[in-house]
């Protein structure tokens, strides 16, 4: 009986703890926020020093930092989720050159560096002086006062940067998809976009502020297209579609779905059927890329920028905008709770990650 106890005890002892899901999110005046999405409730708020709002969040695989845009887009500040104290900053201006970032920030996967993309201005006594747009590779080791171990050309009107595989390989979504070897410091690989050559199809205009990729490691983004082949007037004349690369593969696929006769804002895809992706704004839009089209949508309450998704692919959560993130179930598009924001702090423009801890 003991031997069987014992034996218990430690089987009980060494069997892995499931790790739950958590999401992140920003809100004025400077805040980070954790929320269990199991018990449907803000668990955590850290402020952030200094003035700004929220803006990119990125997160390593082990969870244990988060590192947000803020500063006016001016800086990084790396956020111990346990401690929460400030353990990484980088300032990026000087009384010589006005650096901002907009969304381009991510830290690589195993959390050794940190990549920001720089659109720096130099600022002379009667004039500003637009400068060569890079990015700048940090050691998260740094800490706070960390400066640039390297920086190297980026073109310009890049939105956003999010990790492969390889720490030392970064992806930049702009006019075109960029996949930067930063070890070289130059570009590796271009995926057309704006420049693809379609029959039939124009220049795709992309609004890419919010990505969500890190539950099945696809960066994905609706997109919206002329139909050169119809009539401009028609129904038929403007597409919706959405785009997707593959962070671990570097491979990019897109279809047009529907006729662009509403606005969506991001989309995130679904870990555990990757063929399904789902979209927000003002409704939310299941789309089936295997069949090529939008096979569900369900109305919403008020505008929602961000969108992600549980591990198991049974939740959706929507936020940026107002102060509440909602729960929607994946099979039904039905509101399962939400979650507010403490004294209803706005979100504003600041994007969600989902972690497990």
């Amino acid at each position: 009986m003991n031997r069987c106890l014992f034996f218990l005890i430690g089987l009980l002892a060494s069997s892995p703890v499931l790790a739950a899901d958590y999401l992140l999110t920003g809100s004025r005046p400077n805040s980070l926020h954790m929320i269990d999405l199991a018990a449907r409730k803000l668990v955590r708020s850290y402020p952030i020093p200094g003035p700004g709002v929220p803006g990119a969040i990125s997160v390593a695989k082990d969870a244990k930092v988060a590192y947000v845009m803020t500063n006016h887009s001016e800086s990084v500040v790396g956020i111990d989720l346990d401690s929460g104290r400030q353990v990484f900053r980088a300032d990026m201006s000087t009384p010589e050159e006005r650096v901002k970032s907009m969304f381009g920030m991510t830290v690589s996967l195993d959390g050794t560096k940190l990549y920001v993309y720089q659109i720096p201005t130099r600022m002379k006594r009667n004039e500003y002086v637009s400068l060569d747009t890079r990015i700048a590779v940090y050691n998260t080791a740094d800490g706070v006062g960390a400066k640039p171990v390297k920086t190297f050309p980026a073109p310009r009107r890049i939105a956003l940067l999010a990790p492969t595989a390889n720490p030392d390989r970064v992806v930049g979504m702009g006019w075109d998809f960029y996949v930067f070897d930063a070890k070289a410091g130059k570009v590796d690989q271009t995926h057309a976009l704006r420049n693809w050559q379609r029959k039939g199809i124009g220049e795709p205009d992309v609004l890419s502020m919010w990505h969500q990729y890190e539950q099945a490691r696809v960066l994905s983004s609706p997109y919206y297209v002329a139909n050169t082949d119809a009539d401009p007037s028609s129904p038929e004349g403007f597409k919706v579609g959405i785009l997707n690369f593959d962070l671990d593969t570097e491979k990019v696929s897109y279809a047009e779905l529907a006729n662009a006769d509403t606005a969506i804002f991001s989309s995130v895809v679904n870990p555990v059927k990757r063929n399904e992706v789902f979209t927000v704004m003002n409704q939310i839009f299941r789309a089936d890329m295997a069949q090529k089209k939008f096979v569900q949508r369900a109305e919403l309450g008020h505008t929602y920028y961000a969108i992600n998704i549980s591990s198991d692919g049974k939740e959706l959560y929507l936020g940026g905008a107002l102060d509440k993130v909602a729960v929607y179930d994946t099979a039904t598009l039905t509101k399962q709770g939400e979650i507010g924001m403490p004294e209803g702090a706005d979100q504003s423009i600041s994007s969600m990650r989902m972690i497990q801890r």
